[in-house]
């Protein structure tokens, strides 16, 4: 279940997400602006003929509208605005009526959206251009039962409906336009006024439409995690280049957490996911470092929060912040606990696994890592290490102490053996 602009913008989301989630037993993963773009993009371009050029796609939602251009299956420019259909018939038509001056209003403000956008995608240009989704399938019905298009959608076409719809003066009145399915009557003004705007300032000639779009790329985006094409992965790593750290430093923790986890995953209860989760927290454990030495996890919780990652969720990504938040220094019970209460066992777990991991950092390049075991229950996890191995590691026996006070300061208990 994918949740878009509406559950982006809703304060009480989890008002519907909650219930959503135990009737349908399956996470709704709320997606931020620009990876729904590029989920669009991923289903269009597996709709069209598989080309090497430069393809522009957009799609006018409810409460926002996307707009990429991409190349084959990659995307290259990517943007959410902050207009859509649902949200502009209620701003500028509302009660449904329909005149020249707030076509207008609507027509201005979607054009003042895309100003922030123009010169960008103009520069880089395309050789193909497809409307997705419901709004462009619709406009380019009308416009084909009105002989004013072939099947595609124009500018000409689009200002001949305009006139067309003032005359008509009200949703209620629309129901005889050809090619207007009923549906679509109470939002066709709004979603002509912003298609009006993109055409003019984009300086689109014609525009095909497409039925691939949001449901069809989330398909194929599953698809490619279980053929290892995961874009997830690829996000992650394109993050840790441009941070420039050392990789050497992450892709450690990354394997001493791997081989702690494979130890404990059966009786804390963990699974695929989870092993993904924390891989991906060792490898960018680091990242705030780019912005500041000092509570330099605090920073790794911001970027990570915020960026626009690919592939990722919004709780996904705050799953993955709150990892790295929680892999140093004091445990961040407050924060674990703001995630529902089915996460919250599951995070402490994963950030206990990551912070043992990170303590091995130094030490394992020196004579390698000890023949650790590991066992765990809820709140207690257990150590054994060779025989002398603490002795002979001072500082990592000393660190290993402090972090047994962290957590117990938490409520969780940490012994060494």
């Amino acid at each position: 279940m994918v949740g878009t602009n509406t559950l982006r913008a809703a304060k009480n989301a989890r008002a519907f997400t909650v219930p959503a989630e135990e009737l349908l037993g399956y996470p709704v993963e709320i997606v931020a602006g620009r990876e729904e773009a590029r989920l669009i993009y991923l289903g269009v371009a597996h709709s069209q003929a598989d080309d090497d050029v430069a393809r522009l796609v957009a799609d006018i939602g409810g409460g926002s509208t996307e707009l990429i251009i991409g190349e084959r299956f990659e995307t290259r420019m990517l943007e959410s605005l902050h207009m859509g259909c649902v949200g502009y018939q209620q701003r500028f038509f509302p009660g449904g009526t329909i005149t020249a001056e707030r076509f207008e209003q609507a027509y201005q403000a979607a054009y003042l959206e895309l100003l922030n956008i123009r010169e960008a995608f103009r520069a880089y240009g395309w050789s193909d251009c497809v409307g997705s989704s419901g709004t462009f399938l619709a406009l380019a019905d009308i416009l084909s039962a009105q002989n004013w298009a072939r099947g595609t959608i124009t500018g000409n076409g689009l200002r001949k409906l305009r006139e067309l719809l003032i005359e008509r003066g009200h949703s209620d009145n629309l129901e005889s336009i050809s090619g207007l399915k009923t549906a679509r009557q109470c939002v066709i003004a709004a979603g002509t006024a912003i298609a009006c705007a993109i055409i003019d300032a984009l300086a689109i000639d014609e525009m095909r439409a497409s039925s691939g779009a949001l449901r069809e790329g989330v398909i194929y985006d599953l698809l490619g995690r279980l053929q290892h094409e995961d874009v997830r992965e690829r996000t992650v790593n394109a993050l840790l280049t441009r941070s420039a750290l050392p990789e050497l430093h992450a892709r450690r923790v990354e394997q001493v957490a791997d081989a702690l986890f494979t130890q404990v995953k059966h009786t804390l209860g963990l699974d695929k996911q989870h092993r993904e989760l924390l891989r991906w927290a060792a490898r960018l454990h680091e990242i705030g470092l780019t912005i500041s030495h000092s509570q330099f996890h605090k920073h790794g919780q911001y970027i990570i929060q915020n960026a626009d990652l690919a592939g990722f969720s919004r709780e996904t990504q705050r799953l993955l912040a709150a990892l790295v938040r929680g892999h140093r220094r004091k445990f961040p019970r407050s924060l674990v606990e703001t995630f529902p209460d089915e996460q919250i066992q599951v995070l402490t777990n994963l950030c206990v696994l990551l912070r043992l991991a990170v303590l091995f950092k130094y030490a394992s390049p020196l004579d390698g890592m000890p023949a650790l075991r590991m066992e765990a229950a809820t709140g207690s996890y257990r150590l054994r290490f060779p025989e002398g191995w603490l002795k002979r590691h001072p500082l990592t026996a000393a660190e290993l102490d402090q972090e047994r006070q962290y957590l117990s300061q938490a409520g969780l208990s940490l012994t060494l053996e």
